[in-house]
């Protein structure tokens, strides 16, 4: 009998164990997508640098985490977007999700394939012929590496788009770290008088990107404090910034944010989705920008000293 007892205490065991996903796997998908888009810019005729992402310069060397690359895959799907409006076809939704302290490989992987159906979609629906994809198996691969690879699909999709992230879209996205914050200065009962900051006629995507990694500083400052794993931004810098660089970084300021609000027990509430906005001007991103970095502080004045 205790036998048969540890014999279906095994069976049990291996029948509701979950996968584990690498670093590894997550980067196969990530080529296959590489591909898919190499596919596209041959059918539409447009240039780009499918080897690009072997530049070491144009890669990012910091230790990341998975959640860095989940918000990257989310950035790939707002521009598949793009593409689609640009073609003609109906814009889908953004996948959101709950917050979590540290996010699991397995998302970021799911991500990918998600990336792949809707490529495969746009493939079928234009009736684009697809060129045969080569499968590669990896060994070695950080959350690091699916980043760069990512980051190069983006600034592939960039190309194929004939255009980057407007201020109009950076804006909505810091639209949603106003709505993080909200939340997290209800939550915490903090009495929130902050006013937007006065407009810079002279502010640039420069300007704004300064100003998300201050916020990024703050929020790493309250990590810390929480005994959080934290991520340095610092190697994000670069002397060139556009409005798409804002965008990534204002991405990387609402996956950091998540772990905040996991921490102090606001599991279920999900980051709502960017609303369109028009005629968006860089100087407005950056009015909203400081005005984020003002409730952020007001967290930090408040939460961060205790």
């Amino acid at each position: 009998m205790k036998r048969l007892i540890i014999i279906v205490l095994l069976f049990s065991t291996t029948l509701f164990a979950k996968k584990i996903i690498t670093s590894n796997e997550v980067y196969t998908q990530v080529r296959l997508i590489q591909q898919q888009v190499h596919n596209l810019h041959q059918h539409f005729g447009t240039i780009h640098n499918h080897d690009a992402m072997k530049d070491e310069e144009h890669k990012i060397k910091t230790k990341l985490k998975p959640r860095n690359s989940w918000q990257k895959t989310y950035e790939i799907m707002v521009k598949i977007n793009i593409l689609r409006n640009e073609n003609g076809l109906p814009t889908i939704e953004p996948i959101n999700m709950t917050p979590v302290l540290n996010l699991n490989p397995n998302l970021v992987y799911g991500m990918t394939r998600r990336i792949l159906t809707e490529l495969n979609l746009f493939h079928h629906m234009l009736d684009i012929k697809k060129s045969k994809q080569k499968i590669e198996l990896y060994k070695g691969k950080t959350p690091l590496d699916v980043f760069n690879a990512l980051t190069h699909v983006s600034d592939s999709l960039d190309q194929l788009n004939k255009v980057g992230f407007t201020p109009s879209y950076v804006f909505g996205e810091n639209m949603r770290i106003y709505d993080d914050l909200t939340v997290i200065l209800q939550h915490l009962n903090i009495d929130d008088k902050t006013i937007p900051a006065s407009k810079d006629i002279k502010a640039t995507p420069k300007d704004t990107f300064e100003v998300g990694m201050k916020m990024l500083s703050i929020i790493r400052q309250l990590q810390i404090k929480s005994g959080l794993d934290f991520v340095d931004y610092s190697k994000f810098r670069k002397k060139k910034i556009t409005s798409s660089d804002v965008f990534t970084i204002t991405g990387m300021i609402i996956s950091e944010l998540q772990t905040i609000k996991a921490y102090i027990g606001l599991n279920d509430s999900i980051t709502p989705a960017a609303a369109k906005y028009n005629s968006k001007i860089s100087v407005e991103v950056d009015q909203l920008m400081n005005w984020n970095l003002r409730k952020l502080s007001l967290i930090y004045q408040l939460e961060g000293k205790k």
